[in-house]
């Protein structure tokens, strides 16, 4: 596999990155590499970013698989500054099983009409989720991040 641009991820990404930081699913390896629990704490993903050239890596599926970044990235680079954060949002986001969801309905659309009503009933409306995403999207796309699967190598990082 050779480095390649990533795409946008799908919306829902950015609410599954803020809710893997409330629940407290990152550790921090160093400032720029980390590991990511899933929801379910089956599985870990390791990630890296290389801020001085836009390199990255996460050993996720979106990211592997389907060439967009993925909430682990994400969740790394808001916890770095690069993208924006709402701690509020996250909040009512904590908890999610969002593995289950996704397997279970195989519809991000559905899966988020279903985490937007979770929160919506933990006080966060509708309208403040759609803006954050729009806000985390935006400031993503200014980012041209490359995956570069040879930086675990590079690093001396083992996966598994």
């Amino acid at each position: 596999m050779q480095a390649t641009i990533l795409r946008q991820p799908p919306r829902i990404k950015v609410l599954e990155a803020s809710s893997a930081i409330a629940d407290g699913r990152i550790e921090e390896l160093s400032q720029w590499i980390a590991r990511v629990r899933s929801s379910d704490g089956t599985r870990t993903y390791i990630v890296i970013i290389e801020p001085e050239t836009m390199r990255v890596y996460s050993s996720d599926n979106g990211t592997l698989l389907r060439g967009y970044v993925g909430y682990p990235i994400i969740s790394l680079m808001m916890l770095r500054g690069m993208l924006p954060f709402n701690k509020r949002i996250a909040d009512a986001l904590r908890g999610i099983p969002w593995k289950r969801l996704n397997e279970t309905y195989r519809r991000y659309a559905v899966v988020e009409k279903i985490v937007k009503s979770i929160a919506r009933n933990r006080g966060v409306t509708e309208k403040e989720i759609d803006d954050y995403i729009n806000q985390v999207m935006s400031r993503l796309s200014s980012y041209r991040l490359v995956l570069d699967p040879e930086l675990p190598k590079k690093m001396g990082i083992e996966e598994g």
